[in-house]
C-alpha cells in the first residue's frame, strides 16, 4: 500500500459551530474520483458534503456516522491511483470554499449511496427533489421519500403498545437551537420586550406600486424588505441596538448585518444574514433576501451565510402570530425585532383636525433587548424611529 492522503474536515471560524458526520457515500474498498462526493457533515445550521481530493480507493473511515467533527480532523483516508510526493498531504478548504468547489466540480450523476438505495427502493429519479448542493439528491432526499411514501398507510406514527410514545432522535440543528435558547433566556441576558404598534398603510400603497416592477427585475418585494430599511433608520437613532456586550466594553459594529429568522419546518429555524443593509437601498435588500430565502429553503445555504450577524429580525406574523414575547436574542447579540401579523384594525384617526374611525392595515412590532445594554428608553426610541418611518414611507 502506497502512501495514503488524508481527507480532513474543513476550517471553521464561526464562533461555537458544531458538526458531526452526518453520513458516508462511500464504503472502505471503493473506489473514489477526485472531487466526487465522499461524504456529509451537518453542523447545527446547514449540510456540506466534503469531496475526495485525489482519486484512488477509500482506505479508512477514521469518523462514522454521528460521530462529532471538529475542524481539520482526519476524516479518513485515500490511497491515490497515482502515488503523491512523499509527505504529500490534502489540505482542507473552508466550508464556504468547499461548497464552492463542489457546485463547481462535481460530475453529473448519483452518488453509489443514492444510487443503491433509489434501487433498492425501486423510485424513479427523476421524481425526487434533491436538497444538496446544487440541487444534487443525497441519501437524505431518498430516504426522506420513501418515508412519504410510507405515511398514508402507516400505524406506527400511534403510540406504541408497549411504550405510550416514539423516540425521535434531535438533529444537530434542533439540538444547537435548544442550547443557544436555554443559555441566551437563563444564562446570559436579561431579557426585556417593548411592544408598539405600526401602520402599514404607507408601505402597502408604495409596495403595490413597485411590486411588479422589482418581480420584473427579479426581486420578490416583501414587507420583510421594509423593515430591513426601517432598521437603518433606528441603528442610527439607537446604535447600540447593534452592540456586543463584553466584560469591560460595549462593542458597536460599524456594519450593519441584519439575520431574518426563516422557518424550515420540522428542520428547525435558520437565520442567514443580509450583509451591510445600510449601503443597500430597498432593491438591494429584497434581492438579497429573495436569494437568501430560496437558498434556505432549498439547503443551499453554506456556514459563512449564516454567521456574523449584529442584529435580528423575526418576522414571526408569516405563520399569524400577531405577538410573541420574549423573542429570544440571538446571542452575542444585543437586540431582536419582532413583526406580528399585518390585519386590518379599526382605530381612531385624526383627518382635519377631527378624529373619525378608519379601518387601517396594522401590526404589532416589539424590541427585546439584553437590558445590560439599554434601558427602556433607549428602546422605545428605537421603535419610535423604525414605526415613523414605516408609517411615513418614501423612497
Amino acid at each position: 500500500m502506497g502512501t495514503l492522503t488524508d481527507v480532513r474536515a474543513p476550517e471553521e471560524h464561526s464562533d461555537g459551530t458544531r458538526s458531526q458526520v452526518l453520513r458516508w457515500l462511500k464504503q472502505v474498498g471503493e473506489p473514489v474520483a477526485a472531487n466526487e462526493p465522499l461524504l456529509e457533515l451537518e453542523t447545527d445550521k446547514v449540510t456540506v458534503e466534503i469531496a475526495a481530493p485525489v482519486s484512488g480507493v477509500l482506505r479508512e473511515i477514521a469518523k462514522h456516522e454521528q460521530d462529532p467533527v471538529t475542524p481539520r480532523d482526519l476524516l479518513g483516508r485515500i490511497e491515490p491511483r497515482d502515488a503523491p510526493e512523499p509527505a504529500a498531504a490534502y489540505e482542507p478548504a473552508s466550508f464556504a470554499e468547499c461548497a464552492t468547489a463542489n457546485v463547481a466540480s462535481r460530475q453529473p450523476g448519483l452518488s453509489p449511496a443514492v444510487r443503491r438505495l433509489i434501487a433498492e427502493h425501486q423510485l424513479d429519479p427523476t421524481q425526487l427533489s434533491g436538497s444538496g448542493l446544487g440541487g444534487r439528491i443525497t441519501a437524505n432526499d431518498v430516504l426522506r421519500h420513501v418515508e412519504r411514501q410510507a405515511a398514508p398507510g402507516r400505524t406506527a406514527a400511534s403510540p406504541s403498545p408497549t411504550s405510550g410514545s416514539n423516540r425521535v432522535p434531535h438533529s444537530p440543528m434542533r439540538r444547537r437551537i435548544a442550547e443557544r435558547m436555554v443559555e441566551s433566556l437563563l444564562h446570559t441576558a436579561p431579557h426585556v420586550t417593548t411592544v408598539f404598534e405600526a401602520d402599514l398603510g404607507a408601505v402597502l400603497v408604495h409596495r403595490a406600486a413597485k411590486r411588479a416592477k422589482f418581480e420584473q427585475r427579479g426581486a420578490p418585494l416583501t414587507l420583510t424588505a421594509y423593515f430591513l430599511a426601517a432598521c437603518v433608520d433606528a441603528m442610527r437613532a439607537v446604535p447600540e441596538a447593534n452592540a456586543r456586550w463584553t466584560a469591560d466594553a460595549l462593542e458597536l459594529n460599524r456594519q450593519l448585518d441584519i439575520g431574518v429568522a426563516i422557518a424550515l419546518g420540522e428542520r428547525g429555524l435558520i437565520v442567514p444574514v443580509v450583509r451591510d443593509v445600510a449601503a443597500l437601498d430597498l432593491f438591494g435588500i429584497a434581492t438579497q433576501l429573495a436569494d437568501l430565502t430560496g437558498r434556505a429553503r432549498g439547503n443551499r445555504l453554506t456556514p459563512a451565510d449564516v454567521r456574523g450577524g449584529t442584529f435580528t429580525i423575526s418576522n414571526h406574523g408569516v405563520g399569524g402570530s400577531l405577538f410573541a414575547t420574549p423573542i429570544v436574542i440571538n446571542q452575542p447579540q444585543s437586540a431582536i425585532l419582532g413583526v406580528g401579523r399585518v390585519e386590518k384594525r379599526v382605530v381612531v384617526v385624526t383627518r382635519d383636525g377631527e378624529d373619525v374611525i378608519a379601518v387601517r392595515p396594522r401590526c404589532y412590532v416589539s424590541l427585546t433587548l439584553d437590558h445590560r445594554v439599554m434601558d427602556g428608553e433607549r428602546a422605545n426610541l428605537f421603535l419610535t424611529t423604525l414605526v415613523g418611518r414605516l408609517e411615513a414611507w418614501r423612497d
